[in-house]
């Protein structure tokens, strides 16, 4: 159990802290600035705790990989601190860390002012639209009132039109204390008024840490951006698609039972190996988010990019994830710096998303932070660019009301959509997406359809255009073959809905045959209005038929004989004789011979009698029953199929099991 976990002075202590949960609002801050500004001794001025474990960090002096640390408001809200590296080499560890904060404080050295790297960190909170921040001058005690007063207007020019604009500029001096206790007033209010992320609903960590523990296995860590974890939950892990169970959960250095959204979780994973995870997988409620290779989204250049063109490669960053891709500009040839464009990306490999996700696009070569965007639909098709209609679409999922973009989502399913995914594709809760589809479904703009404890949404166009299908699919079968009480049920799912799991197409006949439209039974299908009749000559000719297969016994006429006999065309007798199939009075032996049930039930029964004598051939078969081959091998490869009988070589036994009442 977690309780034996090394003491926090061991290699994840940075992780956590001693102290008692004491809100219900959990709320991710981070850091972002050039390299050497003074974000880890920051840190260490707010928390107490020292960010950079790694010895080479320690021995550089500069951040490498993420930190994490616990800080404590003064009001007692607790807030979970993430650390980014400020080197321009390590901006894949900060990207790892930025995608998951709720608050950013951009740090800039006073004795420095803005540098490239305080630019491209900007551009990339600007990008993921993290909209409340603080600005903390480091170094004060360095400079001179002058000086800073310097600093503080080329800050000021630096944010204009980001989100940071009217962030407060706080002075620091982290080594001295200085300016902290303003400081932590200033996060307090930002805090207070930062909506926490949602706790209910599907599980969606993002994994930045992966590593094992002597006696626990495999352990990852990650801000957990929405849902509830629980001890004992079954979960997921994507996109590697590997089922998993929670053995421990840790929050804040404290052994817990339930983790929350907003909070920095480390959890304890049974039966899965370190090596097949890694940061950028993400531990997900099975079934909530599917892995995707294809995106549409809404992209933004940075101003001063150089021009990007379709199908260009890029390096591409979502939550910890990284992978490469290539832009499809949809709506253009190429996008230039300050524009902004619809597009498909491409990824080269999965990762999880859904719809209003935002990323970070970096130039493939030389890495260079470009742009980034927003995802309008995380599983996208393959589109045709410059199609109006699809631009249309995009657009509007991208700005549509929550019910809009549902219902897009419903729509554009050719084949329906489990409710649950629908709701991760239009990126609402599930709360709120089943009062829509409730509601939704009672106006009569899409139907739900119930099928093993799930709910399957089909739009009202699609549903009305499967019953067009469906309806003209029996109607010709019902032209065809008028005899018969209805078409197979599977034999209607192969033709018009092979794509549709079986329970969901249930569920479609048992919605039409309450709205009276189709009578259904255990095997067929057929349109209510539909009557299967005999017409005087059907009549005479069944019973002419019937009379000429039982007079004829044991040695019955060919199908073709049958047909010359009684001046009838292949398909008509073929009905005529299913008919009498169904109605029990003759048995298909093969496709040649049918036999009359009364000669069947005969011949059945001399088997039955030689059976008990022991193995017996065809020969005595053939003497028993006064036949030929020609009739008794066809008849006795019918008693093999149907379980009578028991092949051995080139002998049979009756299978002892039977009795007369299976015959």
């Amino acid at each position: 159990m977690l309780e034996s976990l090394p003491p926090l002075t061991s290699h994840i202590s940075h992780l956590f802290t001693e102290e008692p949960l004491k809100q219900v609002d959990y709320i991710i801050v981070g850091t972002a600035g050039h390299v050497d500004h003074g974000k880890t001794v920051l840190v260490r001025a707010l928390t107490g705790f020292d960010t950079d474990r790694l010895k080479e960090e320690k021995e550089r002096g500069i951040s490498i990989e993420l930190g994490f640390a616990p800080l404590t408001l003064p009001s007692g809200r607790q807030l979970g601190l993430v650390d980014v590296p400020g080197h321009e080499r390590f901006i894949r560890q900060m990207l790892a860390g930025v995608g998951g904060m709720d608050l950013v404080l951009l740090v800039v050295a006073a004795d420095e002012g803005v540098m490239p790297q305080t630019r491209e960190h900007l551009a990339i909170i600007d990008l993921l639209q993290v909209k409340r921040g603080l600005i903390v001058l480091t170094k004060v005690d360095l400079v001179d009132a002058e000086w800073l007063e310097l600093v503080q207007e080329e800050v000021r020019q630096a944010v204009q039109g980001t989100v940071l604009a009217a962030a407060p500029i706080i002075p620091v001096a982290a080594l001295s204390g200085q300016g902290i206790p303003e400081l932590l007033a200033q996060l307090d209010i930002l805090a207070a008024s930062t909506p926490s992320r949602p706790a209910r609903g599907g599980v969606r960590l993002p994994v930045d840490r992966v590593f094992s523990i002597t006696g626990f296995g495999t352990v990852v860590t990650g801000t957990l951006w929405s849902g509830t974890i629980h001890t004992g939950d079954e979960l997921e892990v994507q996109p590697q698609g590997i089922k998993t169970r929670v053995r421990n959960l840790q929050v804040h250095g404290k052994n817990v039972n339930e983790a929350l959204a907003g909070q920095r979780v480390a959890v304890n994973l049974a039966g899965v190996e370190k090596e097949a995870l890694s940061r950028g997988s993400n531990l997900l409620t099975p079934g909530f988010l599917r892995a995707t290779r294809r995106l549409d989204a809404r992209l933004k250049l940075l101003q001063g990019t150089r021009v990007l063109t379709n199908n260009s490669r890029i390096r591409f960053y979502l939550g910890t994830a990284e992978t490469l891709g290539r832009v499809v500009l949809l709506d253009r040839d190429e996008l230039k710096g300050g524009e902004e464009a619809l597009a498909q990306l491409v990824m080269e490999a999965p990762l999880v998303a859904t719809r209003q996700d935002r990323f970070i696009l970096r130039r493939y070569s030389p890495m260079e932070t470009i742009g980034g965007g927003i995802v309008i639909d995380p599983a996208a098709p393959r589109h045709r660019r410059f199609d109006s209609a699809v631009l249309a679409a995009l657009e509007e999922r991208l700005h549509g009301s929550p019910a809009d973009v549902l219902a897009q989502v419903i729509r554009e399913q050719r084949d329906g959509i489990s409710w649950r995914e629908a709701a991760a594709r239009a990126a609402l809760a599930p709360e709120e997406a089943h009062k829509l589809l409730e509601a939704m479904a009672a106006k009569g703009e899409l139907a739900l359809l119930a099928a093993d404890n799930d709910l399957y949404a089909v739009s009202a166009g699609r549903l009305a255009a499967w019953w067009q299908e469906a309806a003209r699919g029996l109607e010709d079968f019902h032209r065809q073959y008028p005899l018969r009480p209805g078409l197979a049920k599977e034999e209607l799912r192969s033709r018009y809905f092979h794509r549709l799991p079986g329970r969901v197409f249930q569920a479609l006949l048992e919605r039409w045959a309450r709205e009276g439209r189709i009578h259904l039974t255990a095997g067929s299908i057929a349109l209510a209005a539909f009557q299967p009749g005999l017409t005087p000559r059907q009549e005479e000719l069944l019973s002419d038929l019937a009379e000429r297969y039982r007079a004829a016994g044991w040695q019955p006429p060919t199908f073709a004989e049958v047909a010359a006999a009684c001046h009838l065309e292949p398909a008509e007798l073929e009905e005529l004789l299913h008919y009498l199939t169904r109605a029990g009075t003759l048995v298909k032996i093969d496709d040649e011979f049918y036999w009359h049930r009364e000669a069947v039930a005969a011949a059945m029964e001399a088997v039955r009698e030689l059976g008990r004598g022991g193995p017996f051939g065809l020969a005595d078969v053939r003497d028993a029953l006064g036949s030929s081959r020609k009739f008794v091998l066809p008849f006795l490869e019918y008693l093999d199929r149907s379980k009578f009988t028991r092949r051995q070589g080139d002998k049979r036994t009756v299978f002892s099991e039977w009795t007369s009442a299976d015959a």
